[in-house]
C-alpha cells in the first residue's frame, strides 16, 4: 500500500479528479481495514512518535489500561494518559531510556472485583535503522495466572493428600497393635470375677469400641484419598442390586422400610467393578434408612435411556435443604452425631471411576432421590454410509 501511495503521489499532476478521488477512497478503505484489525485484537496496542505523543491506539488498550480522564485528548506524552502510577512510571522510564522490556506484569486492584493481572511490553518502533517512536503492548493474563495458581494448589493438595494417606496408613499399625493387646488383657481377665475386674472389662470394652471406630475412620479416609484400582467387568446391574438388597433385607425390616423395586429386565450388561459399586450403593441405602427413622418406602428402579443406564434410588424420609444438598459430596461433611462424613464422597468417587454421573434431588419433609447414570458399552460397530448411503 505504501508503494502504491508513493507512485500515486508522483503521478498526481497527470491524474484527473475522479482518479484522485479513487486513490483517496482506496487509502481510506485500507486505513479503515487496519483500524478494524487493531480494534478486533484482544491485546492492547498504543504507538507513539519520536516526541512520545500517541499516534495510534486500539480499543483493547483503552479498555485494559486505566487511563486518566479524557484518555489521550490533549496529552503530550503517552505515559501522561495512564492513571496507574506503577504502569505510568514503567512506560516512561522504558521509552525515555530507548529500552525494550517484555513481559512485565502489574496487578491492578479494582473496587468490588477480582484483581486483574496485566502483562506489558514496551519496545522501540524502528524503521530504516532509526527509532521512529515506541510501541506499548498489553494483555490481560488474569485468567491464565488464575489457572496456574489453581494448578499449583492442586499439585500442593495432591502432595498433601499423599502425605496424609501415608500418615493414616501408619496410624493403622499401632491401632491394630492396641486392639490385639486389649483383647489379650480381656482374655487374661476371664478367670477373675469381682467388682473391680468387671469395671476393668467395661473400660476395656469402651477402649475396643473406640479402636474400631478410629480404624473405620482411617479405612474410609484411605479409601477416599487413594487412587482407585477399579477393575470393571461385564456385570448385570439388576443382579448386583438384587444381591445387595437381599443382604440388607433384615435392616430394612427392622427399620420398617418397605422396598419397592422396578428393575428393567432389558437393561444391557454394563462394565462395573462389583466390589466398589456395591459399597457405593450400600452407603446410599444406609443413608436412606437413617433418613426414615419411623419407617417409610424405598423405591429402586433401573431403565435404559439412549446410551446410558439409569439407576434411581428414592426414599420418602426427612429430606435435605439446599444448603445441605450443596455439600453432601464434600469430604467430612455430615449432619449426624456419628459417622466419618466420607460415605457420599466415596459414592461420588466410585461413580466417576465408572465414567458415570450422579445427581441428587431432595426437599425437606418429602424425601431424597439419587440418580446414577452409567454408560452402556458400545459393543456394535456402526458403519458409516458410503457412496449411495448404504450401510
Amino acid at each position: 500500500m505504501k508503494g502504491f501511495v508513493r507512485r500515486a503521489l508522483e503521478k498526481i499532476p497527470k491524474l484527473d479528479s475522479d482518479q484522485i478521488r479513487q486513490i483517496l477512497e482506496d487509502v481510506a478503505t485500507e486505513n479503515e481495514r487496519l483500524r478494524v484489525v487493531l480494534d478486533s485484537m484482544n491485546d492492547g496496542v498504543a504507538v507513539s512518535d519520536t516526541d512520545h505523543t500517541v499516534t495510534v491506539t486500539n480499543r483493547a488498550f483503552e479498555r485494559l489500561v486505566p487511563l486518566a480522564a479524557g484518555k489521550f485528548a490533549g496529552v503530550k506524552k503517552i505515559w501522561d494518559a495512564i492513571a496507574d502510577e506503577d504502569i505510568r512510571d514503567f512506560v516512561r522510564r522504558t521509552i525515555e531510556d530507548e529500552d525494550s522490556v517484555a513481559g512485565r506484569e502489574f496487578a491492578l486492584e479494582t473496587d468490588g472485583a477480582a484483581t486483574r493481572i496485566l502483562n506489558l511490553s514496551v519496545f522501540p518502533l524502528v524503521h530504516d535503522g532509526r527509532i521512529q517512536g515506541s510501541v506499548v503492548q498489553v494483555s490481560d493474563v488474569s485468567e491464565s495466572r488464575g489457572r496456574e495458581a489453581r494448578l499449583r494448589r492442586a499439585e500442593s493438595l495432591a502432595s498433601l493428600t499423599t502425605l496424609a494417606a501415608g500418615i493414616a496408613h501408619e496410624i493403622k499399625n499401632p491401632l491394630g497393635s492396641i486392639g490385639i493387646h486389649t483383647q489379650l488383657v480381656q482374655r487374661a481377665l476371664l478367670p477373675f470375677q469381682n467388682e473391680g475386674v468387671e469395671e476393668m472389662r467395661e473400660n476395656l470394652a469402651i477402649i475396643d469400641e473406640e479402636i474400631q471406630r478410629l480404624n473405620k475412620i482411617v479405612v474410609d479416609f484411605l479409601f477416599a484419598v487413594r487412587p482407585m484400582d477399579t477393575q470393571p467387568v461385564d456385570c448385570d446391574l439388576n443382579e448386583i442390586i438384587s444381591e445387595l438388597f437381599r443382604f440388607v433385607q433384615y435392616e430394612l425390616e427392622e427399620g420398617g422400610v418397605e422396598l419397592q423395586m422396578n428393575l428393567d429386565p432389558e437393561l444391557p450388561i454394563l462394565r462395573i467393578d462389583e466390589k466398589y459399586f456395591k459399597q457405593a450403593l450400600m452407603n446410599i441405602v444406609k443413608n436412606a434408612i437413617t433418613a426414615m427413622p419411623d419407617g417409610g418406602i424405598l423405591r429402586v428402579s433401573t431403565r435404559r435411556r439412549g446410551d446410558d443406564a439409569i439407576l434411581r434410588i428414592t426414599d420418602n424420609g426427612v429430606g435435605m435443604n439446599e444448603e445441605v444438598l450443596s455439600k453432601i459430596f464434600e469430604p467430612y461433611f455430615t449432619t449426624r452425631d456419628f459417622g466419618s462424613g466420607i460415605g457420599l464422597t466415596m459414592v461420588y468417587k466410585v461413580v466417576k471411576e465408572h465414567m458415570g454421573d450422579i445427581s441428587v434431588h431432595s426437599r425437606p419433609g418429602t424425601g431424597t432421590t439419587f440418580t446414577i447414570t452409567l454408560p452402556v458399552p458400545q459393543r456394535e460397530k456402526h458403519l458409516l454410509a458410503w457412496g449411495r448411503g448404504e450401510e
